[in-house]
């Protein structure tokens, strides 16, 4: 894993994160039954599948939220775990800058807020009220929150839900920025199929075990994963895969209006 100058990001073992045999239940209910996955420096992978399939217990498990009945997970040593949830709930009356957030629940220097900002694609937002932005942007400052926390593994719990697609697919490509700069690892969930499947290294689909695991064209053209999605899901994502190819923030002004999109 590449060490980024002045993160304080440093080399761990692979694999960041694994899990053995893992099975989660709620009361009665199994929710999760003999999961087997790892996440490996530098790569992101992407979990997938329909509402109620676990994907959520998944991620609460490997953050020690959720204990399981049976199976083991695994972490590296001193391993550094960033977080993106779903949502956050702020009261809106509660006045708060994106740097004092960004502070809690202990003080940030403010050339880091400005760099965890900047990194996260939102340079401009640190003095603005939470209260008054975006979706996006919002999303964006809990990024930011993440990435202050230098981490060697990145977890994303559908951290786009309420965002458009343009919005969506900019967040993502975003993620793979942030991959590039520091070398993290990424483990993230999302409904944005065909989106965030472009993003990833490695697809995971899941329906309370594993159906399906492979690249994002071997899954999408898999058996499983198309009798869960539909029958046109591989098309569309052929048609992402092209457009993600294609294009890079760097590279014209469509990609700088999506990341202006996203941040709006």
């Amino acid at each position: 894993m590449p060490r980024l100058r002045g993160s304080g990001l440093s080399v761990v073992p692979s694999p960041l994160v694994s899990t053995s045999g893992l099975t989660v239940r709620y009361g009665e209910t199994t929710v999760l039954h003999d999961i087997d996955l790892h996440v490996d420096p530098g790569e992101i992978v992407t979990i997938v599948g329909p509402n109620g399939s676990g994907k959520s217990t998944l991620i609460a498990a490997i953050l020690g939220g959720v204990p399981p009945v049976r199976g083991r997970i695994d972490r590296a040593p001193v391993l550094r775990i960033g977080y993106v949830p779903q949502r956050l709930v702020l009261d809106p009356t509660l006045p708060m800058t994106v740097e004092r957030f960004l502070g809690l629940p202990r003080r940030v220097p403010a050339a880091r807020a400005r760099e965890a900002l900047e990194r996260a694609g939102v340079p401009d937002i640190g003095r603005r009220q939470m209260a008054a932005l975006s979706g996006g942007q919002f999303q964006r400052a809990l990024l930011a929150r993440a990435i202050l926390e230098e981490p060697h593994l990145l977890i994303l719990d559908e951290a786009t839900a309420g965002l458009d697609q343009p919005g969506s697919a900019a967040f993502y490509e975003r993620i793979e920025e942030v991959r590039a700069e520091t070398g993290c690892g990424v483990l993230m969930i999302s409904h944005d199929l065909h989106v965030v499947m472009s993003a990833s290294d490695r697809v995971i689909c899941l329906n309370g075990h594993v159906c399906c695991e492979g690249t994002p064209e071997v899954v999408a053209a898999a058996p499983d994963y198309r009798r869960l999605f539909g029958e046109g899901t591989r098309g569309a994502l052929a048609l992402y895969r092209h457009h993600h190819d294609h294009t890079h923030f760097h590279d014209g002004p469509c990609d700088h209006a999506h990341e202006q999109d996203a941040a709006r």
